[in-house]
């Protein structure tokens, strides 16, 4: 990652520090779980601060409302990260567009929409219902892969899916799932699980469809996410303008500047961190990142629980370890098939489809391909074309 510097470069300490790093297969890795898991914990932070806890102090204390606003934030940044990857490497003439222009706004406008879902989410239900209800992603993008890709999973897959969607309802059914600024159970059971199965759906879309209209075309990782992300900005925009939030939202920054600065560390941490998923896949393979993602999830609730104050009850635990655990048994059971074929099996997987995990946000417009796709299984989110989902 980090380039050595030789010649009359003179001595390159980073590049040293890089080097010796790289040379430590436990350190190398380590940095590498550093980078996903505290970016990703940092972002699903700052995602719960920004949407749920009120800006400014006694009459002037409001809450945040505009989740367009927060997706045309991640979009222009990781669009820069895109940029400046092309020109840093030289590759001036993949700045232009690979595949036709509807490609990417089709994935575009599913990402857009999913995204936006998992924000407005929290307006209903708490972080960890969140967290945990993308997990459950692993059966839409099943049955959208049957439908879109014409591909087959077996029982096994099904029974895994089920026992992870059976583990999300025991842990809605028994105990507080309402978020803080939701004004009733009501609103919280309606609105916010019918948000969640909207993203669900359309994230799920969103990868699927990836998958099958950019395959063909040869593009690289950062031509993929420039497009994807102009046309989510494009799209994110639009919306703001359409419907009269793009100056409230500018207004509401200008009054609480401590909420762009939690923004802009957000979009900062999404993109990170799509950078680290990315970095990851390339050189430990799906399986491992897979298991990263699964501890990240857990520790992501855990941290929300005890910063924002939401107690779980008994059965909301034996739901969480139901799902945790199941997709543990499925990462360990894919690495023991492809057992003596290093993290090859995992990825080839990842590539063909099978879901290797279930799970998270933003953090896939890094990615590319099998990468992407491992990484919405997975856990890296709506933003999944790569952006921490």
């Amino acid at each position: 990652m980090a380039p050595k510097a030789t010649g009359k470069m003179g001595f390159n300490p980073f590049g040293a520090i890089w080097e010796r790093i790289k040379a430590n297969e436990r350190l190398h890795m380590g940095w590498c779980v550093l980078g996903v898991v505290g970016c990703l914990m940092l972002y699903g932070v700052l995602q719960e601060r920004i949407m749920v806890e009120p800006f400014g102090e006694g009459a002037n204390k409001e809450v945040f409302k505009y989740s367009l606003f927060l997706v045309l934030c991640n979009r222009l940044t990781s669009c820069a990260v895109a940029i400046c990857g092309l020109v840093s490497n030289g590759k001036y003439s993949e700045i232009k567009p690979v595949a036709p222009l509807y490609t990417y706004v089709a994935v575009s406008l599913s990402n857009v929409i999913a995204t936006t879902c998992q924000y407005e989410a929290l307006k209903y239900v708490s972080f960890p219902v969140q967290t945990l209800g993308k997990c459950a992603k692993m059966l839409p993008v099943m049955i959208w892969g049957i439908i879109i890709m014409r591909k087959r999973y077996g029982v096994k897959d099904f029974g895994l899916a089920l026992l992870i969607t059976g583990g999300c309802t025991i842990f809605l059914l028994t105990g507080e799932v309402k978020s803080k600024v939701s004004a009733s159970l009501w609103h919280s059971s309606v609105y916010g699980l019918a948000l969640m199965l909207g993203y669900l759906g359309f994230d799920g879309f969103t990868s699927t469809f990836q998958d099958k209209l950019f395959k063909g075309y040869q593009m690289t990782t950062y031509n993929q996410i420039l497009y994807t992300t102009l046309c989510s900005s494009a799209l994110s925009m639009f919306g703001l303008v359409s419907s009269g939030q793009f100056p409230k939202a500018i207004n509401f920054v200008t009054v609480h500047p401590e909420a762009l600065w939690s923004i802009v560390a957000l979009s900062v941490a999404a993109s990170t961190g799509a950078l680290f998923i990315s970095y990851t896949i390339k050189t430990f393979g799906a399986l491992i990142f897979a298991t990263i993602m699964t501890t990240r999830q857990f520790l992501s609730i855990l941290l929300s629980c005890f910063l924002f104050l939401h107690p779980l009850s008994a059965g909301q635990w034996v739901g969480t370890s139901l799902v945790f655990g199941t997709l543990y048994y499925q990462g360990f059971a894919k690495k023991d098939k492809g057992h003596g074929k290093g993290d090859g099996a995992g990825d080839k997987a990842a590539k063909e489809g099978a879901p290797t995990k279930a799970g998270d946000e933003e953090s896939a417009p890094l990615l590319q391909g099998g990468a992407a796709e491992a990484a919405v299984a997975a856990g890296t989110g709506a933003d999944k074309i790569p952006s921490v989902r």
